[in-house]
């Protein structure tokens, strides 16, 4: 049997690529190496344009009672920030094996094929051409299949972009690494963000009744953080306010997880016969957790590309060639914002724009802060000169600028209106 659409990786972005694509009665198949529910390294946080678009394809009560969080507590050198999120939004922060099992099985009452346990061989090429690929069960054969679209689902080391030899593009090194784990006994009533020099951290209600609580911190500590992870995580935590005390007094309820692979990245996302989505096609620093919102973005944006190439209402190169562009053109601005976050240093023009609005005490002006963190407008629309004249006025717009931005939250204010 051929295929239209084969998908390899069946985590967020695949399974929802797979399901969105098999609800328009394409014929597909999904394969992974592992068998659901599994783990994997995550943020967890779903930001609100992703819990928006589950809720849309009627997946929301799929995530196994991890709570909505619709308050954040932001805390930073300059300044304490209390807030909502614009319209309402929420967070939801669920366990992987709980997301993506949700997914898997999701894609699968749509009617795609998946296959798990299922490794990746090769790729077939035919005239220049991916036709298929060659793969089989772990520990079996090997075997042919083919489909008019192979789609790379699988990650920031993707097979399928190496296949390929898929173009990176505004690629910069590893900034940071990344730890948490899971506490009991350490209840949430807010989402918690934590800013201090050298340092980020997150804590965030997950399901289960557990608190997932996250730190990152620049990549050039790695070494002496992992001779005694959990007492640099504990350490990290301690300089959090009263963060520390309280994780403390709970439990935890498994192991640390750690890692320095954290590359930021874009990739060209389409070429004969193959595209790529979610982590495959952009990386960026988890500091900002805005990848499983970027996958469930990126998924519906290509599986709409990829119906009209398939069904003959656009031609597919230029379908897909749109998306590419959409694509980057959404996300660029905060890939730029993500990575001057994990520098880790708080400049004086950042202290300054946070302090002006924690003094302003304006819950709305706060909701738009937190929007543009969330990814639910563009960061530049909210660090601009404008917002800056509003919160401070024409002395501190003057401090703003003589503190020179680069230094600051933003790497600069983009005079755009807010």
């Amino acid at each position: 049997m051929a295929f239209d659409v084969i998908v390899v990786g069946a985590r967020v972005a695949g399974a929802a690529t797979a399901l969105l694509l098999a609800r328009q009665g394409l014929r597909v198949l999904v394969v992974d190496r592992a068998a659901f529910p599994s783990d994997t390294l995550s943020s967890h946080q779903i930001q609100p344009p992703g819990v928006e678009r589950l809720a849309r394809w009627g997946l929301l009560g799929a995530l196994g009672g991890a709570p909505p969080t619709h308050r954040v507590r932001f805390e930073s050198p300059g300044a304490v920030l209390d807030g909502a999120f614009p319209a309402g939004g929420a967070i939801h922060s669920p366990r992987r094996t709980v997301l993506d099992h949700a997914l898997v099985e999701a894609a699968r009452a749509a009617g795609a094929e998946v296959r798990e346990r299922w490794r990746v061989a090769d790729l077939v090429w035919e005239s220049g051409r991916v036709v298929g690929l060659r793969g089989g069960p772990t520990g079996g054969h090997d075997t042919l299949e083919r489909a008019r679209l192979v789609v790379g689902a699988d990650g920031k080391r993707s097979f399928v972009a190496q296949a390929v030899g898929a173009r990176s593009y505004r690629r910069r090194p590893s900034r940071s690494f990344a730890s948490y784990t899971y506490w009991s006994g350490v209840p949430m009533t807010t989402g918690e963000l934590h800013q201090r020099e050298g340092l980020a951290a997150a804590a965030f209600p997950t399901n289960d009744g557990l608190t997932m609580v996250y730190v990152s911190a620049p990549l050039a500590g790695f070494d002496a953080f992992r001779a005694d992870p959990e007492g640099g995580y504990l350490a990290a935590l301690d300089r959090c306010g009263d963060l520390g005390a309280r994780v403390r007094a709970g439990r935890r309820s498994e192991r640390l997880r750690t890692t320095p692979d954290l590359p930021n990245h874009f990739r060209a996302a389409h070429g004969p016969g193959w595209c790529l989505v979610g982590d495959a096609g952009v990386t960026m620093d988890p500091v900002t957790a805005q990848g499983i919102a970027n996958a469930l973005r990126d998924a519906e944006g290509l599986a709409g590309a990829i119906v009209a190439g398939l069904g003959g209402t656009r031609p597919l190169a230029a379908a897909l060639a749109a998306h590419q562009r959409d694509r980057d053109r959404a996300l660029g601005p905060m890939y730029d914002f993500t990575l001057r976050l994990a520098t880790y240093h708080s400049g004086p023009a950042e202290r300054l724009f946070l302090r002006a609005l924690a003094e302003r005490r304006e819950p709305a002006e706060v909701e738009r802060l937190f929007g543009a963190f969330a990814g639910m407008t563009p960061v530049d629309g909210f660090f601009n000169a404008r917002t800056a004249l509003r919160l401070t006025g024409p002395r501190g717009l003057m401090r703003l600028a003589t503190a020179r931005l680069a230094g600051g939250v933003a790497t600069r204010f983009h005079g755009r209106p807010a």
